[in-house]
């Protein structure tokens, strides 16, 4: 499939330009890039990509590439689209696509394109929530017990998710056994775990390509929509956070990553899964030192981010997200 077709090619100054594929309405976290950008070069562009041409996000990047499915896209073609672009970074943000990415980071490397983007064993197993608990069990992590059937867990209330992909898609919460195996019967792929009452939290770190983790930040899902925190709050945990990077360089993860972990009353923890790319409400982590963006792209031109040191806000920060307007000015021949 030809892809050139629908994307324009900028014409004029050339720069070095910044891929953020599957925006959909991630406006702070497309922000978060703009900034990071701003700190390399001004002239830098942001290209944002989305399957839909109506999404959102279109309107806060320079420019909207809308992007076929990768399914359809053979990536010597998507290479030729991006040096076209100048795109020198790619920043995946939806599960689906961050094994398309992996496997071919190497050859996007060998055109001068850098992807934040772990390698696909660690992938897969992030996505794979049986395997993520019998990897860290093995390694001797505290994960959150997960099996294929309720009956191989000893507990009085469940929690069903789909085994693949995002833990919060149809999920059903402290149900009860009977209610646990009717809501499986709904799911594609379903694997069941006991549901602990306790604290929800998100931990965001950044691993370095040499595997050292820059940085950590644990955060609060204080009120969760849709598996999203609409409202969340940065914490300071050592123990935790030591934890999560340790589980980071076991996993050979790299880039911006986000642990869920639920502590229970007695301050044990839990982890519950992993997600490998950028979160939804991470953007609270960047505000008090989690620069991944800027670490990713300096490390990308070859600088030692020994240089650039993880300086964490002293005081603590809270997020809420919610709905904004932006109103712009139109043509006539756009009316």
């Amino acid at each position: 499939m030809n892809i050139t077709s629908s994307f324009s090619i900028s014409k004029g100054v050339i720069c070095i330009n910044v891929l953020v594929t599957s925006i959909s309405k991630k406006i702070p976290m497309l922000q978060a890039v703009q900034q990071a950008m701003l700190k390399m070069d001004s002239s830098m562009a942001l290209i944002g990509a989305d399957v839909n041409p109506n999404c959102i996000g279109r309107y806060f990047v320079h420019e909207f590439w809308e992007m076929p499915s990768l399914k359809e896209v053979a990536i010597e073609e998507f290479i030729l689209v991006c040096k076209k672009k100048n795109i020198r970074f790619i920043i995946p943000t939806r599960d689906g696509e961050l094994l398309y990415f992996s496997f071919h980071r190497r050859l996007f490397e060998e055109h001068g394109i850098s992807v934040m983007v772990s390698e696909p064993e660690a992938i897969k197993t992030c996505l794979d929530k049986l395997r993520f608990y019998k990897v860290l069990t093995e390694k001797g992590f505290p994960a959150i017990p997960t099996t294929l059937s309720a009956q191989e867990l000893k507990c009085n209330n469940y929690v069903v998710k789909e085994r693949y992909g995002a833990g919060a898609r149809s999920i059903g919460i402290n149900l009860s056994g009977e209610e646990a195996v009717l809501h499986a019967k709904k799911l594609e792929a379903p694997i069941f775990q006991p549901f602990i009452q306790g604290i929800e939290i998100s931990v965001d770190l950044y691993v370095t390509r040499t595997g050292d983790v820059k940085g950590v930040v644990a955060r609060t899902r204080d009120n969760v929509v849709n598996g999203e925190s609409q409202v969340t709050t940065t914490i300071k945990n050592e123990k935790l956070e030591r934890m999560c990077g340790d589980i980071a360089k076991c996993l050979k993860l790299y880039g911006h990553i986000v642990m869920q972990v639920i502590m229970d009353n007695k301050g044990d923890f839990h982890i519950i899964e992993c997600n490998s790319r950028f979160g939804g409400a991470s953007t609270l982590s960047i505000e008090v030192g989690l620069d991944s963006f800027y670490w990713f792209f300096l490390e990308s031109q070859g600088e030692n981010l020994d240089d650039y040191p993880f300086i964490r806000s002293e005081t603590e920060k809270r997020q809420i997200r919610y709905p904004t307007n932006l109103i712009i000015d139109i043509g006539e021949e756009e009316v």
